[in-house]
């Protein structure tokens, strides 16, 4: 038997007026004549993204809903090249530790996914620095989150250029110059477009990373449809990780827009998926990457509940019998 429990990424479809990626742009920004009050506005806004964090937090532990990915907008302009000077971190302290506390007392998952713009294997250095510079942020707000940064952050390998292999080992070679902390805080997952579950499973075996299964885009992208064949090798990279082997899921927008996430999740879909894997482990985290966000968790659940190779345990998990 193997426990399923399901998460939802960064935005509530249910809970009104939460966004937690307000955000300011820099011409914006340039505009307040006082660049001090220009810092104290972007504070405000990155005050009022971790306030509605814990809102959503709280609406999860009112749903039940035990694993949730944090956005990484929560901080506008925190590395941007013009406030290098600003310490973003100092007026946030209390509102990141209310988060961490919060997170602790409930026993909630939660992880980051940088955007696509973090690129490791990139060939330029600067894209590189700004990078591991965009992955440090992420590191500074679980420590002050009070929250261990193991494989709570996962990313995608990065560009292909046109040679798999070349990118592969470019990126190996870059790992060189992530700090260790930041290793540590790592996972990644096959992409829809340029390394398949082999591809990164080479990385991940090498440098001892989790890899985060993504079911769709294995299936929009694959030399060896078969990820079964690959299934236990998966399931070893997380050998050394406090936490649960977590994987995505989400659906096809359409025939057409295939690698598009729909509104929400084909549960026939995920089934083929569950079946395969059931009793391989004891827990497996799904992170829900469909449009309809929280709403898609709690359809999904709707329409999985009078199954009879379910039994249900609370709002966002079930046992596969």
């Amino acid at each position: 038997m193997t426990i399923v429990r399901l998460g939802y990424v960064a935005m509530s479809m249910k809970l009104k007026n939460a966004s937690p990626s307000k955000t300011m742009t820099f011409s914006q920004f340039e505009k307040i004549p006082d660049r001090d009050a220009a810092i104290r506005k972007l504070e405000r806004i990155a005050l009022a993204n971790l306030d509605n964090t814990l809102r959503l937090l709280k609406h999860n532990v009112e749903s039940n809903i035990h694993f949730y990915r944090l956005t990484s907008r929560l901080i506008p302009l925190a590395n941007h090249e013009e406030l290098l000077d600003w310490n973003y971190i100092k007026p946030l302290k209390d509102s990141l530790r209310a988060i961490g506390d919060f997170t602790k007392k409930h026993n909630l998952r939660i992880d980051f996914h940088p955007d696509h713009f973090v690129l490791i294997n990139s060939k330029e250095k600067d894209i590189l620095k700004n990078s591991i510079a965009t992955l440090k942020l992420h590191y500074l707000l679980l420590k002050e989150m009070g929250i261990d940064h193991t494989h709570r952050c996962v990313m995608h390998v990065g560009g292909n250029y046109k040679d798999t292999e070349s990118s592969l080992e470019r990126f190996i070679e870059n790992w060189m110059h992530v700090p260790s902390k930041i290793q540590q805080m790592i996972m990644l997952e096959n992409d829809d477009t340029s390394f398949t579950v082999e591809d990164t499973l080479y990385l991940c075996e090498k440098l001892g990373i989790p890899l985060v299964f993504d079911y769709h885009h294995h299936l929009a992208h694959h030399t060896n449809p078969n990820w079964q064949e690959h299934w236990e090798r998966i399931v070893q990279t997380w050998k050394a990780s406090p936490l649960p082997i977590k994987m995505h899921i989400s659906s096809p927008k359409n025939d057409k827009a295939f690698r598009h996430h729909s509104d929400f999740v084909d549960s026939d879909m995920f089934f083929r998926f569950l079946k395969e894997i059931k009793g391989s482990i004891p827990q497996i985290d799904c992170m829900i990457e469909a449009k309809r966000k929280d709403e898609a968790l709690f359809q999904l659940m709707e329409d999985i509940k009078n199954r009879n190779d379910v039994e249900m345990l609370d709002g966002s998990t079930f046992l596969l019998k």
